[in-house]
């Protein structure tokens, strides 16, 4: 019993010697396997490189050519924002109709966020040319608008040293008139009336404008803005929008749309491009209620909802904000000849094609540009496949939440809109 652990002590010691020897020859390659394991860990940014491998750095700047750096012109104010905006092709309704519908981002003008950022500034810049504006003088800024020509004008004036007042119908979305509070602007919320009444908006500018001038108590003087009859309206799109449209095209297209609130940017473009594409359509979008249609149709003012007694608004009759007239105005006349046709859309139509282009482009915008993209996708289907129509998206649809996209309601989770629910045909 005594000799039993010696035994076992003996055995032990044995089999460690054995198991040793035979380890010997298999312990190399098993460290060998450790180290590669280990080497990405201690590579050098995770680019296989050890961290005793040698790294050569290149100097890429050695490339650049001197002559090919320059100053960059940097603009003066927030009036720098103002045009040379995107023109992108309407994914959706290019696909649907087999045309190339482009539309001419002019919400994002920098000022406003409007085409009326392009018409505040030459507005101002020829009233100062012609000595009828002073900054820093406390000269104020009159004008009677539906929203979008207020909003660019407040946000210029305070860039240029002026005060803004506008007087808009108190119809008009809310959210308007809060963003020009906001932008310290006057705001005269004003109800709707016919424009023979001296409280029509447009007038009551106009005699607020004259007042502060006749005032010698008052610092400054006041000026009248007049959208609809200042011929600088229409000349900012012949100068801006027109050649740029022009360019980005490559001189290649087949129509233009948009709709007429003052008509100073069909006017505008349409004398620009015509000159240059004799072939080109002019078209305008008009909606419902307004009476420019027949005006282009038939030569005169006048649309059925017009008829006595059916009338619910003073200006016209539909929910979309910004377009339609009732009236002749310097700035349409201007290039009235120079349309070709015009394209009716009600109220229905330019919702569903606003909820469209949300749900099938991600594109949010207001109601004008509701109507002009059903005039455009409308045009397209009745010119064939292979054209180029250029259209006008106005405004973001942030400003028509109260009224407008209240009325258009949310989209959710819907993606099975169809075309023909929209244009009927």
């Amino acid at each position: 019993m005594d000799s039993r652990p010696r035994l076992y002590l003996c055995t032990a010691f044995l089999c460690g010697v054995l198991l040793t020897l035979g380890f010997k020859d298999f312990y190399p390659d098993l460290e060998r396997r450790f180290r590669r394991r280990r080497v990405p860990i201690n590579s050098i940014a995770g680019a296989g490189l050890a961290s005793k491998d040698q790294i050569d750095l290149e100097d890429h700047t050695k490339n650049i050519k001197e002559a090919d750096i320059h100053d960059v012109e940097i603009g003066e104010g927030i009036e720098a924002c103002v045009g040379n905006t995107p023109l992108f092709k309407i994914k959706s309704l290019s696909e649907e109709t087999g045309c190339d519908i482009l539309g001419k981002a002019e919400f994002l003008n920098g000022a406003g966020g409007s085409p009326k950022d392009r018409v505040a500034l030459n507005m101002i810049k020829t009233a100062e040319e012609q000595g009828l504006l002073t900054p820093h003088s406390g000269d104020t800024i009159y004008e009677g608008t539906v929203g979008s020509t207020g909003i660019s004008l407040a946000t210029i004036c305070r860039a240029r040293g002026y005060l803004a007042h506008i007087c808009m119908p108190s119809d008009q979305a809310t959210e308007k008139s809060d963003l020009l509070l906001k932008l310290g602007a006057v705001v005269d919320r004003v109800p709707p009336a016919p424009i023979i009444d001296p409280m029509h908006f447009v007038n009551r500018a106009r005699n607020l404008a004259a007042g502060h001038t006749a005032d010698p108590t008052r610092p400054g003087r006041g000026y009248f803005a007049n959208q609809f009859e200042n011929e600088a309206n229409w000349q900012a799109h012949f100068e801006g929008t027109g050649p740029e449209i022009y360019q980005q095209c490559g001189g290649k297209l087949d129509a233009f749309v948009a709709g007429a609130g003052t008509g100073g940017t069909i006017a505008g473009v349409a004398r620009f491009l015509k000159p240059k594409l004799p072939n080109l359509r002019i078209v305008l979008a008009d909606p419902q209620g307004s009476g420019l249609f027949n005006r282009i149709k038939n030569g005169v003012m006048f649309d059925t909802l017009e008829r006595e007694g059916t009338r619910r608004r003073s200006q016209v009759d539909t929910i979309v904000e910004g377009i339609g007239l009732n009236r002749v105005t310097a700035n349409f006349e201007a290039g009235r000849e120079l349309i070709d046709d015009a394209i009716k859309v009600n109220d229905e139509e330019a919702m569903r094609m606003a909820r469209w282009l949300a749900e099938k482009d991600g594109i949010f915008v207001g109601s004008s540009s509701g109507v002009n993209c059903v005039a455009a996708a409308r045009l397209a289907r009745l010119m064939g496949p292979g054209h180029r129509i250029v259209t006008i998206l106005c405004d973001s649809g942030t400003r028509h939440l109260s009224k407008f996209w209240a009325y258009a309601g949310d989209i959710g989770d819907r993606t099975d809109s169809k075309l023909i629910d929209i244009l009927g045909d």
